[in-house]
């Protein structure tokens, strides 16, 4: 059986809606199982990206605030 992919995708300085938006593409380029490890700065990506995997059925695994916004951990569904 092969590793997961884990990606880190840096979305530091972009505001609503783009980084749920960039999330949702780059998701959508990986095998289920993967990872993506999302960095924000945009408040509002904390209510948009756990929206986003809720519908989508994607794992929402980590969110963690950091000193500029906020760290998403999500395992493709």
């Amino acid at each position: 059986m092969s590793q997961a992919t884990v990606e880190t995708y840096d979305l530091k300085g972009l505001k609503c809606p783009l980084p749920v938006l960039k999330t949702k593409r780059r998701i959508g380029r990986l095998k289920q199982g993967d990872e993506l490890v999302v960095e924000t700065t945009d408040p509002l990506a904390v209510i948009d990206i756990t929206h986003f995997c809720n519908q989508d059925g994607h794992a929402l695994l980590e969110t963690v605030k950091t000193e500029t916004g906020h760290r998403f951990h999500i395992r493709k569904g």
